[in-house]
């Protein structure tokens, strides 16, 4: 894997801003780290889903059955620079990393057997570019999902008030990825099945990963 450049804030007040707001709502999410490589770019949330639904290689999803959600892990993302193939290229390398160690943590956690499927919300542009990004999830075996479509004016409110909390993320640690229609991310539910990340990314991990992740770990 290629060296990455991970770094300090590009904007470290604002980052220093948000880190309280940040520990709150992962401690209040549940949200933790079953890693400790600074090559892995995600966090999880243990979900309970609220519909049903059958993925391509036959996993069926039921409400209540239980899923892992993907949450970037913003300290660790490549920071994205006029070398544009360059980034896409750390990110494709640290999203297989990402899987791999995700794959052997589940192996660890007995606890977590029950887990169906891993699911990544996007929300990440326009509708144009979360279905190129779509696209791309699909390469490592993520499909979309169709979600009920909101209805209620809290949950538009909902959605725009973490519109705006990703943009501040976004400037304060990768400013050259925030786009003037920041505000207005679209949203895509893709999921990947337990057996398909099992199959794919849960071989020999001796060579990707230099020690057991800690079973106990969670954000502090």
């Amino acid at each position: 894997m290629d060296t990455l450049r991970f770094r300090e804030a590009d904007h470290p007040f604002i980052a220093s801003l948000l880190a309280p707001l940040d520990r709150h709502l992962r401690r209040r999410q549940a949200i933790f780290e079953f890693s400790t490589n600074p090559h892995c770019i995600f966090r999880v949330q243990e979900l309970h889903l609220d519909q049903a639904f059958i993925l391509s290689d036959g996993t069926s999803c039921l409400p209540g059955s239980l899923v892992l959600d993907l949450h970037l892990w913003n300290e660790h993302i490549p920071h994205l620079d006029t070398h544009a193939l360059r980034w896409a290229r750390q990110m494709s390398e640290c999203l297989d990393f990402s899987l791999r160690e995700l794959a052997q943590y589940l192996k660890w956690r007995s606890d977590l057997a029950d887990v169906l499927a891993i699911r990544a919300n996007m929300g990440f542009g326009t509708p144009q570019q979360t279905a190129q990004l779509v696209r791309i999830s699909g390469r490592y075996g993520f499909e979309p999902i169709a979600v009920p479509k909101m209805r209620s004016l809290g949950e538009h409110m909902h959605r725009f008030g973490e519109n705006i909390l990703i943009s501040f993320i976004v400037l304060a640690w990768n400013k050259a990825a925030l786009r003037p229609d920041s505000l207005w991310r679209d949203r895509t539910q893709v999921f990947l099945s337990r057996a398909v990340l099992d199959q794919r990314y849960g071989g020999d991990l001796s060579r990707h990963v230099p020690h057991p992740c800690d079973r106990n770990m969670r954000a502090s």
